[in-house]
């Protein structure tokens, strides 16, 4: 079972590394250019907060390009995953780099086909979107176990990571369908930690033993 938040504010990868609870930092290049920095520079700042893994996409659309990135973010942190587009090109880049030892997460994933040519290429995660899938009016819940049952049917060695989950429940939703890592933001993990009864009673056991002047 493997946490990671997705995001690039480095305020935010800060406090969330602090929980010891994360295995690391997933970005797109979405999230990265909402940051306005520059690439290179961003990314060696988050490998500096976090000791696990952290995730970088191409922006090439061959696999030639494409490779070249994922040659390039090696040398930005040691502990790089790529990410690379689903489609014909992606399923090459990934090939060769699985041939490399370079780890690779093929994203988005929107079928159960394109998830088992993905892992067949070598890819060590795949990531289908929940959130992005049920928007649509599919199912993401099926869509993802659909991905982890034939995995475990057919012995693949590749993980499921559940992205675009956004509240806690779908985290254990995709918890319980079997997946082997989430990915989500800030806010989901830290409104997982709370609950209005656990406030409840932290108050009354700080206000006991304030009356009992111990």
């Amino acid at each position: 079972m493997e946490f990671y938040i997705d995001t690039a504010d480095l305020a935010q990868i800060k406090e969330a590394m602090s929980w010891g609870i994360l295995e690391g930092v997933t970005t797109n290049p979405s999230i990265v250019a909402r940051e306005k920095r520059g690439f290179e520079e961003l990314i060696r700042e988050i490998a500096r907060e976090t000791p696990g893994k952290v995730w970088c996409e191409v922006i090439g659309t061959d696999a030639d390009t494409m490779v070249e990135e994922a040659r390039m973010f090696r040398n930005w942190a040691d502990r790089v995953v790529v990410k690379l587009p689903m489609g014909a090109e992606g399923v090459k880049a990934a090939s060769r780099l699985s041939k490399e030892g370079i780890e690779t997460n093929m994203t988005l994933v929107y079928s159960v086909g394109q998830a088992v040519l993905a892992a067949k290429a070598g890819v060590r995660y795949v990531s289908p979107y929940l959130g992005r899938v049920d928007d649509v009016a599919w199912s993401g819940a099926t869509l993802i176990g659909g991905i982890v049952e034939t995995f475990a049917r057919l012995g693949l060695p590749t993980k499921v990571i559940a992205a675009s989950v956004r509240g806690p429940q779908q985290v254990l939703d995709m918890l319980n369908l079997g997946v082997h890592a989430v990915t989500t933001s800030y806010s989901v993990w830290a409104a997982m930690m709370k609950h209005p009864m656990t406030d409840i009673g932290l108050e009354g056991f700080l206000r006991d033993w304030k009356e009992a002047g111990l």
